[in-house]
């Protein structure tokens, strides 16, 4: 896939959702995935060359419009990691807020490919792995599948071992019934 460190491949923007990640967050559909799940709720995001060129400073000014957490999706985000660790710099350097990032990608896969930790390094959270359809769970907060986990980046890095994202009460969808 051709990128550079000022344009980013994406399909849309969702501003406004709260599906993605913890509270009204920003999400990024960025084009490219070549993990091909069955059954993946988003294929048409598969081709390296879909959507539209984006520039970092336009993705910036709607982000800081906003004024909401970030969630990078797609597709999968580690396809374009220049461009997105340069977004994920700027986001958290001049903005501050929260980032999270879907991938298809495992936690041992990332933490193994220099080039794939380094781009999640600012991350805060990353939900990894593939979604499986025989594992799908739609009581799953943030998640399709029981294999993907919500991994609290900065934690995992200085452990050196993989920590879970946890928020006190958020297990999964049921403890959000009325």
């Amino acid at each position: 896939m051709e990128t550079n460190d000022e344009t980013l491949r994406v399909l849309r923007v969702v501003e406004g959702t709260s599906v993605d990640g913890p509270s009204l967050r920003t999400s990024i559909y960025v084009a490219g995935c070549r993990h091909a799940c069955p059954l993946c709720h988003n294929p048409q995001s598969w081709d390296m060359n879909g959507g539209e060129r984006r520039s970092i400073d336009n993705l910036m000014q709607v982000i800081a419009y906003n004024e909401s957490p970030v969630t990078l999706t797609g597709g999968d985000p580690l396809y374009q990691p220049v461009a997105v660790k340069e977004l994920v710099h700027r986001i958290k350097t001049e903005l501050g807020y929260n980032v999270w990032c879907f991938t298809g990608f495992t936690w041992d896969e990332i933490v193994a490919d220099p080039a794939l930790l380094d781009t999640i390094r600012e991350v805060d959270v990353v939900v990894e792995g593939r979604f499986v359809n025989s594992l799908r769970d739609t009581s799953l907060l943030f998640r399709g599948s029981s294999n993907q986990r919500i991994v609290d980046v900065r934690s995992s890095i200085d452990a050196r071992r993989l920590i879970e994202w946890k928020r006190d009460g958020w297990e999964s969808l049921d403890d959000f019934k009325i």
